[in-house]
């Protein structure tokens, strides 16, 4: 019995993509590997958010010489974030000639056409964005939880970002597919719908379709025990009316998502987030009011070209006074091609891994107080 194997880098929605190459390789007659060395098919799905992320894919990938030498007909293939940029996807190809297929996040839908290809390698590029990896078979891997894409790509070219380049604009999905979709999970026994999509509270805005309160509320209507999270939302998007939905309908999850990023409003404004700490604030309060035991995370970069000590002081400031209950911090990496890549004033390492540090032990005080009943 031939078998795969998926690495997955990265976030929520590569996972869901992880799952779709594997339907796709079930649907082929193939079963899932214990082991990497194993599998006649291994396939690295990758992150670009983070030059960590890329690094551990260049590291990985190149540890895979001596198995490919050794078993010339296993099949190596490259995907994702990073491979739907050119330079990477380019490199990748001349650094590893083992690589048998190289292919970016447009070309996702066509994994079983290059599988049948006969070509000896395969590099494949282009910024053709759609939804067509949205019919795609999936083989689902993570539990009782199902995700369900609602929308793909971003609008908001935030200069440290790279997701509108390697996802193209935002897409949305129609609401009758997503429906179904959520039916057919829920009639297969999933207790948790996680909605997915890079800023879901643009959800419709591109063509017409419903509001994302409305998708929430025709979701949380289908028939059965389940529950509804979702992620991720932007500040400058979260409306009144999804933080209703979530206050008052028992199959949402408590829970909101709402990256923040910094405290400081002169970074917020070089990061591009178009929302102010006072503005984010005044969502937070009005979050807590409606939902009393909502639970709220966030995520954190420090370390943004021109971060001072005064705004990192702010960061921590806006921490103490919203109490999250749980942190995503990072250190600011440099993406090439994004606005900030060109940015003075690039803060040393040092300083950065000081900053984040510090955001952790920040994090760890406060669930500390919250466990002694101090909220």
């Amino acid at each position: 019995m031939k078998t795969y194997f998926i690495t997955t880098y990265g976030c929520q929605l590569n996972v869901h993509e992880s799952e779709k190459l594997a339907g796709v390789l079930q649907k082929r007659g193939f079963l899932p590997a214990d082991k990497l060395e194993d599998a006649d098919i291994i396939v690295f799905n990758t992150c670009a958010i983070r030059e960590g992320a890329e690094d551990r894919v260049f590291g990985n990938v190149g540890a895979l010489k001596k198995l490919k030498k050794e078993h010339k007909e296993k099949i190596i293939a490259v995907c994702g974030c990073m491979t739907q940029q050119k330079a990477k996807a380019e490199k990748l190809y001349q650094v590893f000639p083992f690589i048998d297929i190289i292919f970016g996040t447009s070309n996702l839908h066509k994994f079983e056409e290059f599988l049948d290809k006969k070509t000896k390698r395969l590099l494949a590029y282009d910024e053709d964005f759609n939804l067509e990896g949205e019919n795609m078979p999936f083989y689902r891997t993570s539990g009782e939880n199902a995700w369900v894409n609602i929308m793909q790509g971003c609008n908001n070219f935030c200069t440290y970002c790279i997701v509108p380049y390697v996802r193209g604009r935002e897409r949305s999905r129609p609401h009758e597919d997503i429906l179904k979709e959520v039916k057919e999970a829920v009639n297969s026994g999933y207790k948790l719908i996680t909605l997915l999509g890079q800023n879901v509270n643009s959800y419709g805005k591109d063509c017409g379709e419903i509001s994302f309160a409305e998708l929430l509320t025709k979701v949380a209507s289908i028939d059965g025990d389940f529950k509804i999270a979702f992620m991720t939302s932007h500040p400058k998007d979260l409306t009144s009316e999804v933080i209703d939905v979530v206050a008052n309908n028992k199959k949402l999850l408590k829970e909101i998502h709402l990256p923040v990023q910094s405290g400081s409003n002169s970074v917020l404004e070089r990061m591009n987030r178009k929302y102010t700490v006072e503005k984010y604030l005044s969502i937070i309060e009005e979050i807590k009011t409606k939902i009393p035991d909502v639970r709220i995370t966030t995520d954190i970069i420090v370390g943004f070209p021109g971060e001072t000590e005064e705004d990192f002081e702010k960061t921590c400031s806006l921490i103490r006074k919203v109490k999250y209950d749980g942190i995503f911090a990072f250190m600011f990496s440099v993406r090439e091609g994004t606005v900030a890549e060109k940015m003075n004033d690039q803060v040393p390492f040092e300083i950065k891994n000081r900053r984040v540090n510090k955001i952790l032990e920040l994090e760890k005080e406060i669930k500390k107080d919250k466990l002694n009943g101090n909220n």
